[in-house]
């Protein structure tokens, strides 16, 4: 079941939100709650133990941006879905800066809002389910292995698989906020040392490797859009340093982002000239 928060000043805007939600998940999967306020969407939030927020900005008293800091300050595992009529670069920034899953304008389609929620709830469903999880213990190494011959299954191997596997599509729902060894290690109540051992050894690739794959993956797709800069992609993919992120691309592909932006748009406008339908 999933704690969804519905906060905006506007009646209208809180009805219409409502009755999309309520038409599109059934009452035993999502349980909603209403707030008219900034102030009272940060307090609800955190003692009815709120797991997804649909927040407006502008709200009088405390903006919906300054009411997701004060949730996500208590309750980190909160989702948060910014839903505004203002199309403005400082808010957008704002939002990816402090993790939203996403940033919906008004007139909200349906069909948006609903993906956007069931992006948010899958992320949700396997973060509890690496809670739920028992940590992995380590294993004691073979006493006369022979090298090289391969490990014999056990129940504490099988388990630590599943583990890994969890944790590789928790990272693939989330590799977009700000996940690290310690942060994943701290669901799991391992350290972020045996979390990486145990990675590499059970998805047969680092941690970070992989998350790094995933989000210059990601970067790739948004670096289409000729009205997203660097930064902005960067940003939406889980850097928060812009030059970071460029030598990690150039790293990974051997172009900076700017170079494979040119190169695919000269590509794409190779194989669709103009005035060629």
């Amino acid at each position: 079941m999933i704690r969804l928060l519905i906060a905006d000043d506007e009646k209208l805007e809180r009805d219409a939100l409502t009755e999309m939600v309520a038409r599109r998940f059934d009452e035993h999967q999502v349980v909603l709650e209403i707030a008219e306020n900034g102030r009272k969407a940060a307090d609800t939030a955190i003692l009815w133990g709120a797991d997804l927020i649909l927040m407006d900005i502008e709200m009088p008293g405390m903006s919906g941006l300054d009411a997701a800091r004060a949730v996500l300050a208590q309750r980190p595992g909160c989702r948060v879905i910014f839903v505004t009529a203002y199309s403005l670069f400082q808010y957008a920034h704002e939002a990816v800066h402090l993790g939203a899953c996403d940033y919906l304008l008004k007139p909200v389609d349906p069909d948006e809002l609903e993906a956007s929620i069931r992006r948010a709830i899958r992320q949700i469903e396997t973060e509890r389910k690496l809670e739920t999880l028992a940590p992995v213990q380590p294993e004691p190494e073979p006493a006369a292995a022979a090298e090289g011959q391969p490990e014999a299954d056990t129940p504490e191997s099988s388990q630590n698989a599943l583990v890994m596997d969890h944790v590789r599509r928790y990272l693939e729902d989330n590799y977009m906020f700000d996940i690290s060894l310690d942060s994943v290690g701290e669901i799991l109540h391992i350290s972020p040392a045996y979390l990486s051992a145990q990675f590499k050894k059970y998805q047969k690739m680092n941690f970070l490797d992989c998350l790094t794959e995933l989000r210059i993956n990601a970067a790739k797709e948004l670096l289409t859009d000729p009205f997203r800069s660097s930064a902005e992609v960067a940003s939406m993919v889980g850097y928060e340093d812009a030059s970071y992120f460029a030598r990690a691309f150039k790293k990974r592909t051997g172009e900076t982002p700017t170079q494979y932006r040119r190169r695919v748009s000269k590509k794409i406008g190779e194989h669709h000239p103009e005035g060629v339908l």
